[in-house]
Parts: C-alpha cells; sequence; structure tokens
C-alpha cells in the first residue's frame, strides 16, 4: 500500500514537472517570437477567439466554407483591423500565426515587388499535392520557373487566337439553350461547354459533354475541389477532415486522364516533334510530352490546366450572364456592337474580339466583381514584412516570421469602396455591375487583379479571355434577349474558383429574321 502512494506520489510529480516545462516552454517561445516579429517591423490587429487553440476561428471558417459564405466570413474578420486601414488583421489558430490582408500594397508586395520572400512552401504543396501535385501552382523556385517555362510557350497568341476549338463547341452549346425562353441551367452547360473545349484543347479529342455529359469526371472534380476546400480551410486540424470521396475523386480523375497520357507517349521523340510544329494535330499534351516522358509530370501539368481552363472560365461566363438577365439595356447595347462589327452569322476573329471595346468592358467588369481565384495564400519563405497594417495608422510595416502563412484576397480588394471614386451618375455603387463605368476609369495599378500579378501572372490569361469573348459574342448573334427565372439572392461559392452556388435559371430568346 505505502509503495503504491509512493509510485502515484511519483507519477504525479513528474506529470506536474512536464506541464510546468510545456507552459515554460511554450511561454519562451512566445517571448522568441514576439521579440523577432517586433524587430521585423509590428503586428496588425488581432482578430478575436474565445476557445483554446483558436478552434472556434477554424470553426467558423470552415462552416463558412460549406454554406458558401467565404465572402461574408472574410469581411467579418476584417472587421476587426484598425479602423484607419482595416484590411490587414491576424489571428493564432492551433499555436500558428496567420495573416490576412486585402490591402493593394501588401499584395503588390506579395506577388512582384517582394517576390522572394513569398511562395506556396511546403505545407500549401503537402496540402494539394494529392490533387495538383507538382505542377506550376503547387511548386517554388526552379521546379516553378521549369513548370512556367514549360506551360508558358502553349499559350502565346498563335495557339490563343486560333478559335476553331470554340467555334464547334460554342454552337453546340447554343444548340441546347433553346430560344423561345425555355427555362435552363447555363450554369450547367457553360461548365460542360469549358470542359469539352479544355479538352480539346489539352489532349487534341473533346470529351464532347455537351452531348453526352461525363457526369463522373466532372462530380469527381467537383467533389475534389470541395474537399481540397475544407482542407485548405483548415489549418493545422485539416487531418480532422473526411478523405475518402477526395481520394476516390482522385482515382476517377486519374482514370480519365491516363488513357490519354499513355497515347502521347506512345508516340516517339521524333513524331512528337513533328505534331508539335504542325498547325494541325497539335495539342497541350503532345507539347508537354515532348518535353518530358514523365508520367506523373505530365497529369499534374493536366489537371491543374483543367481546373484553370474549365473552371474559372465557366464560372466567369456563369456569372455574365447571371448579371445579363438582370440588365437587358447592357445585353442590348452589347448585341448592337456586336452585330455592327459582324453581322448576326460571321465568327469573330481574335482581332475583333479585342476591338469591340464595349465588350470588352463587360469582361473586365465581371471579372471586376467576380475574379476567377477570389483567395488565396502565400508562405513567408524566410523572415521579412508586409509594407501595410502595423503602427496606430495600419500604414506601418508588420513584422513576418519565417513559415507565416498569408491570406489575400482579390475579391474582397476589388470590392472595397474606400478604392473608388464616389458613387455619382457618371461612376455607379461599385459592387453592382456596370460596364459604362470603364469608358471613362481605369483601376489603379494593383487594384484589380482577377488573373493574379507579378512573375506568377495567370499564363492562360488570353485564353480564358478570348474564349469567353468568342463565347459571348456567338450566343448574342443568335440570341437577343437574356430572360431571368432565378429568384432570390444568388451564393457565391468559392471551394477554390468562384461560381454561382446556386442553379442559373435563364431563358434566351432567339432573334428573329
Amino acid at each position: 500500500m505505502f509503495e503504491l502512494l509512493i509510485t502515484q506520489f511519483c507519477i504525479a510529480r513528474l506529470l506536474i514537472v512536464a506541464a510546468l516545462i510545456f507552459i515554460a516552454t511554450s511561454i519562451w517561445r512566445r517571448v522568441v517570437e514576439h521579440r523577432e516579429i517586433k524587430e521585423l517591423g509590428g503586428y496588425a490587429f488581432q482578430v478575436p477567439t474565445r476557445l483554446p487553440f483558436g478552434v472556434d476561428f477554424l470553426y467558423k471558417a470552415v462552416l463558412a466554407s460549406i454554406h458558401h459564405k467565404n465572402l461574408e466570413f472574410w469581411l467579418y474578420i476584417f472587421s476587426f483591423g484598425n479602423p484607419e486601414a482595416p484590411f490587414t488583421v491576424e489571428t493564432k489558430t492551433a499555436g500558428a500565426r496567420f495573416v490576412f490582408t486585402a490591402d493593394p500594397e501588401n499584395i503588390k508586395a506579395i506577388l512582384t515587388t517582394q517576390f522572394s520572400d513569398y511562395g506556396k512552401g511546403k505545407p500549401f504543396h503537402d496540402d494539394w499535392k494529392d490533387f495538383l501535385g507538382d505542377s506550376i501552382f503547387t511548386t517554388d523556385g526552379e521546379q516553378w520557373h521549369t513548370n512556367r517555362q514549360l506551360i508558358r510557350p502553349q499559350f502565346v497568341r498563335d495557339r490563343v487566337s486560333d478559335l476553331h476549338i470554340f467555334e464547334k463547341h460554342a454552337q453546340k452549346l447554343m444548340n441546347l439553350m433553346g430560344g423561345k425562353g425555355e427555362e435552363i441551367d447555363i450554369n450547367v452547360l457553360f461548365f460542360r461547354y469549358t470542359l469539352d473545349a479544355a479538352t480539346d484543347f489539352l489532349f487534341g479529342s473533346s470529351i464532347e459533354s455537351l452531348d453526352c455529359p461525363q457526369a463522373e469526371f466532372a462530380r469527381a472534380f467537383d467533389e475534389v475541389q470541395r474537399v481540397q476546400s475544407l482542407i485548405s480551410r483548415s489549418g493545422p486540424l485539416n487531418w480532422f477532415i473526411p478523405r475518402r470521396t477526395f481520394r476516390t475523386g482522385i482515382q476517377t480523375i486519374n482514370s480519365f486522364l491516363n488513357p490519354y497520357i499513355e497515347q502521347a507517349l506512345r508516340l516517339s521523340p521524333e513524331e512528337l516533334e513533328n505534331i508539335t510544329k504542325s498547325d494541325t494535330g497539335y495539342t497541350f499534351l503532345h507539347a508537354i510530352a515532348s518535353f518530358t516522358r514523365d508520367r506523373k509530370q505530365l497529369r499534374d501539368q493536366l489537371v491543374a490546366c483543367l481546373l484553370a481552363g474549365r473552371d474559372t472560365t465557366a464560372g466567369a461566363l456563369s456569372w455574365l450572364f447571371h448579371e445579363f438577365s438582370t440588365h437587358p439595356d447592357i445585353v442590348a447595347k452589347l448585341r448592337h456592337e456586336i452585330l455592327n462589327h459582324l453581322g448576326p452569322t460571321e465568327p469573330p476573329a481574335y482581332t475583333d474580339l479585342k476591338n469591340m471595346r464595349y465588350l470588352q468592358h463587360c469582361l473586365n467588369e465581371i471579372l471586376r466583381l467576380y475574379p476567377g481565384v477570389p483567395f488565396n495564400v502565400r508562405l513567408a519563405l524566410h523572415d521579412t514584412t508586409l509594407p501595410h497594417g502595423g503602427g496606430p495608422t495600419g500604414l506601418e510595416p508588420i513584422g513576418i516570421r519565417k513559415d507565416t502563412p498569408i491570406g489575400y484576397s482579390p475579391i474582397i480588394m476589388q470590392r472595397r469602396l474606400d478604392l473608388y471614386p464616389p458613387t455619382s451618375a457618371s461612376f455607379p455603387d461599385p459592387l453592382l455591375f456596370c460596364p459604362d463605368r470603364w469608358e471613362h476609369w481605369q483601376p489603379k495599378p494593383w487594384e484589380y487583379i482577377p488573373f493574379n500579378g507579378g512573375p506568377r501572372i495567370c499564363v492562360g490569361q488570353q485564353f480564358a479571355l478570348t474564349e469567353m469573348g468568342y463565347t459571348v459574342v456567338r450566343i448574342l448573334q443568335r440570341f437577343e434577349r437574356v430572360e431571368k427565372y432565378w429568384e432570390g439572392e444568388q451564393l457565391i461559392k468559392t471551394d477554390i474558383v468562384v461560381q454561382p452556388g446556386k442553379p442559373v435559371k435563364v431563358g434566351f430568346w432567339e432573334a428573329k429574321g
């Protein structure tokens, strides 16, 4: 009995000592961290948390993602910012510091002036490797540079301006749109359309989902994005996120891509070189297969380009026609410009798209309100700073230690009322869709970044704008009116790219004569 008491007493003492060491170590780490941050700059205003380890913050972030309320969540956290400059804040969750910003100067620093200080980082790569592998979206340094050099030549103007790929799929799309005001969900059709165009461009043959919907692949791609979004927003506690449907979806994606990859690899290097130099039979896959025979590298680049080529464009087109359905005057004005340039049947050339000013205004305006990637993240690759967020005015630098994640939001920044001229008859509310504002206004540098900026600016920017412009022109040549059938407020879904969270129910009326 006495020995048992002695044993229990010793265990209790050991536990107490261990707890004291843990507390002392934690305090010491905080002291060191505080000193290092203060030496670099300062702190941004803190987003308060109530539960240990900031679990309530992570819970709110995941809940917002599930219910398509990420925009509202980010506005909520910025409500705790410095009243003088509220769009840079920070918080701590699971012992890690996170910084959030929608400040143009901070975003400029991250993307260009301090480009070498920030990157994707190992934690981001680890979180995304199952989906995007070692693609251009998940790598840094020499590996990122190699990926970009591999992809960039495939989006030069000569390739982008070849519009025959869009024409055949646009015709199929319009044949499914009715013409007498039939109710359709245009969002679903646009995602099938851009999937067909993307696979045609990437692989040389479309999966023809407009003819026969590839439900399994599309569902898998969407489900993987949904779960990936939750993983990325859960921070250090993302291991709580169930991954069964995610893994099944990855298997479906890989099974879909493997036959295309095997077909390309069956070609000899000489055959690939001849195809790449030719204007016929050229594909994105052939081009990159001529540089690497690594199946995984081919798979990773294809998935990344499918994500960028399908989802961002489909989302932007869906939002555009969502807005068109409530603005018949804008549709009429744009259609008038299109008919003046091309008439009702002539397909547009690349230069036609660039020369139609009001068309460009419409594309710019929808991307201002709904930039393709509304929330993004970078990791500090070593100790550094951000120019804004600290001091009494919020306009002094803040210290950023190595491995600190920085979340930045183009959609929040591009909707900041304080970055625009005062609302007037010539400049409507910035939160409203109004292409006419671009007639006499241009955003300041780094206040409009729908395709990111700096060295990592989207290599497919012109491809996306060309596909969007071509699609809009062909639709409005054929249809003279877009009728609204949806009701209530639309949700802004931002799993990875921005898209409507509810069906976009509209009807199209074919032009007479």
